[in-house]
């Protein structure tokens, strides 16, 4: 939905959705007309699939499951979910994603071939949750998950100043397991605790931080 591909007709209607103050969807139909879907609260999830009886159906494309994904409110934001109905999954902003994330203002869905753009006017960020010592998030991390974080942390065994995080091929190399793999372990770890606005350069160091500070990983383990 970049500007350069929207007609001044579907400029204007995006800008009178803007002005309007809510958050709403923005998509195009199977014969590339666009779409504005308002957001509502309380109205319980909107349901996304190739069946017509979805809230938003993508009858027209045939990449799309019958029931695929949702948007809903909680809380005063909106998330999207996909909790493995789907047969090719769902993706925000190229990344494919597992159960529910929160969205914010420019995201891009997509699921099948059809992208959907998250627009909130809004423009409300919540605060950063600080996670607690021995909160749930380390309760919750599978045993892979919870070697991959150990082996991450690793190199701060002896408490040097100088150490970095472990790299992709390091946790690969010890783990037996391929660096894509690794790499999927680590993505799902940066939702987890909380990491994924982050630049790239900052999520391992910070994930190794947090790890510590919630009680993940304890200095024994390494």
């Amino acid at each position: 939905m970049a500007a350069h591909s929207s007609t001044p007709a579907e400029l204007k209607a995006q800008i009178e959705a803007e002005r309007a103050g809510g958050p709403f969807l923005v998509h195009r139909d199977g014969e590339g007309a666009q779409l504005i879907t308002p957001l509502t609260e309380g109205g319980g999830p909107l349901t996304v699939g190739r069946s017509a009886g979805a809230a938003i159906a993508l009858a027209h494309d045939p990449e799309v499951s019958r029931v695929h994904g949702a948007f809903e409110a909680i809380g005063g934001d909106w998330t999207l979910s996909d909790d493995g109905l789907s047969r090719n999954g769902t993706f925000l902003n190229g990344e494919r994603i597992s159960g529910r994330r929160r969205l914010r203002d420019g995201d891009v869905v997509r699921f099948g071939n059809t992208a959907i753009t998250f627009r909130d006017p809004r423009g409300t960020e919540s605060p950063e949750t600080h996670l607690a010592a021995g909160g749930p998030e380390a309760a919750r991390l599978s045993e892979t998950q919870k070697k991959v974080l150990v082996e991450l942390c690793r190199p701060f065994k002896d408490g040097s100043a100088f150490a970095t995080p472990a790299t992709n091929q390091q946790i690969a190399e010890q783990l037996f397991l391929s660096v894509d793999a690794i790499k999927a372990h680590l993505r799902v770890l940066f939702e987890k605790f909380e990491l994924t606005d982050l630049p790239q350069n900052r999520k391992r160091a910070a994930l190794v931080e947090r790890a510590f500070q919630a009680g993940a990983i304890a200095p024994r383990d390494l």
